[in-house]
């Protein structure tokens, strides 16, 4: 359906999938959960050279995780199957959630990237939704750097009018210069930066050998808190479930609870089950391993003997190759 650009509604239409108090509330939570259990992990590690299996901490943040990245990819994924209809408002909501699911997602990378490492198939599933979040996330930014472009960020107008050159001059609005210029600058530095994170998180999480492993752990946690906190603060400004938002709206159905509300709080409880999985014994964790990349390092996927004598070649490394391209000392050649 085409976006109807020669027509400015008056009012904006609420959207509680994408910008209620639930799916906000449920957003920011876990990022903070998610978070908090990446800073404990990562200055136990930093404190002390002899690590504590933290199984049941791990599992929790590796849960939340998941969670963060799959519901961010796919509120993306609305968004733009919506952007015929969706206002900048919505648009630019669901921008700064994406960036919020991505420092999650990059926290859990520094704070796990051992876990990963050693099973090449969930080193490359984490791949994927890295990729995927990065160029929705750059779409996103894309569309937002055209809105500033054309003076429809603050418009009641559909986001896909920014292509449009049908726009009346009435629908958008003007800006000093230095506000332009501020968010020229802050919308490009923004897709850059998720660009240049990305292709270290890439490097990071395939490097055969990891060196200042602890600088980068420490540097690369308050990087992503700080890109949370900040995307956190845009969001509680902005939107119609916390304050006043700059467009005018029609209702006030993204302040109000229902059950899709409580249901995307209620989300949160769901890694706790595995949780009392694990405290039951129902699933086997692999404790962390150490630091020290040592060709002679050898750690169990499964921590039980067993489960090692049934599988094929025993013990496993602490990183392990794809079976198509690369060895464990050599990113393209196999040895």
């Amino acid at each position: 359906m085409a976006a109807n650009c020669s027509s400015i509604p008056e009012h904006v239409s609420s959207d509680a999938g994408v910008a209620g108090i639930g799916v906000l509330l449920s957003f920011i939570a876990t990022a903070a959960i998610a978070l908090a259990i990446s800073a404990t992990l990562i200055l136990q590690e930093m404190r002390s050279s002899a690590i504590q299996p933290s199984i049941l901490r791990r599992k929790l943040l590796n849960a939340y995780s998941d969670q963060q990245i799959l519901t961010g990819i796919g509120i993306q994924s609305v968004g733009l199957a919506k952007t015929s209809t969706m206002v900048p408002y919505h648009f630019f909501i669901i921008w700064m959630l994406s960036l919020l699911s991505m420092a999650v997602h990059n926290a859990t990378l520094i704070a796990l990237v051992h876990d990963f490492r050693r099973d090449w198939i969930l080193r490359w599933l984490r791949q994927l939704l890295m990729f995927c979040n990065l160029v929705l996330s750059c779409v996103y930014g894309i569309f937002v750097l055209r809105g500033v472009q054309t003076g429809l960020s603050d418009s009641t107008l559909p986001i896909a009018c920014v292509w449009s050159p049908d726009v009346p001059s009435e629908a958008t609005h003007s800006a000093t210069g230095g506000s332009l210029g501020t968010a020229y600058v802050g919308t490009i530095a923004v897709i850059a930066g998720n660009v240049v994170i990305f292709a270290l998180a890439t490097w990071y999480l395939h490097a055969r050998t990891q060196r200042f492993y602890q600088i980068i752990q420490l540097v690369g946690l308050v990087l992503m808190t700080a890109s949370a906190v900040g995307a956190t603060a845009r969001v509680v400004i902005m939107a119609q479930a916390f304050g006043e938002p700059p467009v005018p709206m029609r209702d006030e159905g993204e302040r109000v609870w229902s059950f899709g509300s409580l249901l995307s709080v209620g989300m949160l409880l769901l890694p706790l089950v595995s949780v009392v999985e694990i405290l039951r014994g129902e699933i086997r964790c692999a404790p962390p391993v150490d630091d020290d990349d040592r060709p002679d390092d050898k750690s169990a996927l499964l921590d039980d003997a067993n489960e090692l004598e049934s599988r094929p070649g025993g013990n496993r490394t602490s990183f392990q190759p794809n079976p198509f391209w690369g060895s464990q000392t050599n990113l393209f050649v196999r040895k």
